[in-house]
């Protein structure tokens, strides 16, 4: 080629071809790519530049996978919490049915006129569930004053005469009795001052118009009533003096005994069934009564079946609680068992977000507090269920708070998804203004080299004619 030479006018023209080539070559380039920028040659800064911006983008575009993964685990522990606490409002309205129940079961009995002698001793016990035993006695001590007390009251040496009266363990304060008054005057006084020490006392006036006084102590052997002169000294009193019979106590004394043993109270109820002793089983459990030969038709009364019933649909839930909780994973990571997820928001791992339960404490029955196992007696009493219906309710409060808190959770993990796609959208944008290409410009850049070059090679024609004028010569 370098043998060759060639005019300058060819030389020329062949000079604009070979530009116009490669031109041509680096448009058409650019319009396969789509890029104007392929390699570090092409425009070093803006190379790196974009290099850097879309990884970064690919860094972020891999968190997003976690996120997505993060979102639908608080998604899963917020379905299992939804299904915990329509599960504890079912088992508090399970306890509410228990508590607004009263199917409770009645007999009634028949009491006897035991001997006098035996009564004191006789009594009859209740047994059963979580009663355990008690015993009640049957009998009464009682004194009735020798004389009757005069229609114009009781007539004292001097006024202001004081006596004490004691059951055998508790002695009242002074009564001060004062001329003129009556056995019934002398009742009530008695009685205030036994209610306020707590004496097992009772006064009364029987059909004779005379002063009665017993011992009305429910459970143990009642003492004899005894009657001391007070701490003021007078003349003698008309009464006084210790106990030293005993009777049978009245459908109406045993009623008012059952009603008053602490021992029966919120377990067992009494009341007067047309002269009959009726007992009512306030309980889950059946109740025995033996009475010995103070009444008949003795027996067993039965349980409240309802509220049993519905202590063991309260267990049955419970036990749903505890599954719901374990079942409420995803992809192998259970917030409610006390598990914690980590998100990383950013690629240096310096923005992240650690979500788990409070204390990372498992949210189930024993954790809620909520009663493990509830027996059929755990329900007989109206004051022990609500207990356990305020228990219930701790455990719902602190079921919707942890609900509360994953909803807070959920939303910061959301919003940095939003703002990462925003901002994975930006790189890739920055990065393209960098290195992409502008179809259109390169396009009419293509379509004017075409131009060009049909041009040129017109041209490098004509130079060629000058030489084939020469050659016709020499022919």
């Amino acid at each position: 080629m370098a043998n060759i030479n060639l005019t300058a006018a060819v030389r020329s023209n062949l000079s604009a071809l070979q530009g116009t080539a490669t031109l041509m070559a680096k448009t058409q380039d650019r319009l396969s790519t789509g890029n104007k920028v392929n390699s570090a040659l092409d425009n070093p800064t803006n190379f790196f530049t974009a290099a850097s911006l879309n990884s970064r983008s690919n860094d972020l575009n891999n968190l997003m996978d976690s996120m997505a993964n993060g979102v639908k685990t608080i998604e899963a522990a917020n379905n299992g919490l939804t299904s915990i606490t329509k599960n504890l409002e079912s088992m508090q309205s399970t306890l509410r049915q228990a508590r607004q129940d009263k199917s409770f079961l009645t007999a009634s009995y028949t009491l006897a006129s035991p001997p006098p002698a035996a009564t004191v001793s006789s009594s009859f016990t209740l047994a059963g569930g979580s009663l355990g035993t008690a015993t009640v006695l049957t009998g009464k001590a009682v004194m009735t004053q020798a004389t009757a007390i005069a229609a114009g009251g009781i007539a004292l040496a001097d006024n202001g005469k004081q006596l004490k009266i004691s059951d055998g363990v508790t002695t009242t304060s002074d009564i001060t009795l004062a001329t003129g008054d009556t056995a019934q005057m002398i009742a009530d006084k008695i009685n205030a001052a036994a209610s306020s020490a707590d004496a097992k006392v009772s006064a009364s006036v029987d059909a004779a118009g005379k002063l009665a006084i017993a011992n009305t102590t429910s459970t143990g052997t009642p003492t004899a009533v005894t009657i001391t002169e007070g701490t003021t000294t007078g003349g003698a009193a008309t009464i006084g003096a210790s106990v030293a019979s005993f009777a049978a106590k009245t459908t109406d004394e045993m009623v008012n005994t059952i009603n008053d043993t602490v021992a029966l109270q919120g377990k067992v109820r009494a009341s007067n069934d047309n002269g009959k002793l009726r007992l009512e089983n306030d309980s889950t459990q059946k109740l025995t009564v033996t009475g010995g030969t103070y009444m008949t038709g003795q027996g067993s009364i039965g349980g409240n079946t309802v509220r049993s019933d519905l202590a063991t649909q309260f267990n049955q839930l419970r036990d749903q609680l505890d599954k719901l909780s374990d079942d409420a994973s995803f992809n192998g990571i259970n917030l409610l068992r006390g598990d914690k997820l980590k998100i990383t928001f950013n690629e240096t791992g310096t923005s992240s977000i650690d979500i788990s339960t409070k204390g990372q404490k498992a949210v189930n029955s024993s954790n809620l507090k909520v009663t493990t196992t509830l027996a059929a007696k755990d329900l007989d009493s109206d004051d022990q269920i609500d207990g356990y219906i305020a228990q219930i309710g701790t455990a719902l409060t602190s079921v919707r708070s942890q609900a509360s808190s994953f909803g807070s959770n959920l939303s910061i993990v959301q919003n940095r998804q939003d703002f990462t796609k925003s901002m994975t959208n930006t790189l890739e944008t920055g990065a393209g203004n960098l290195t992409l290409a502008d179809m259109n410009q390169e396009a009419a850049n293509m379509l004017a080299l075409q131009t060009r070059q049909s041009l040129a090679q017109s041209t490098l024609s004509m130079a060629n004619q000058a030489d084939q004028g020469v050659l016709q010569l020499l022919r």
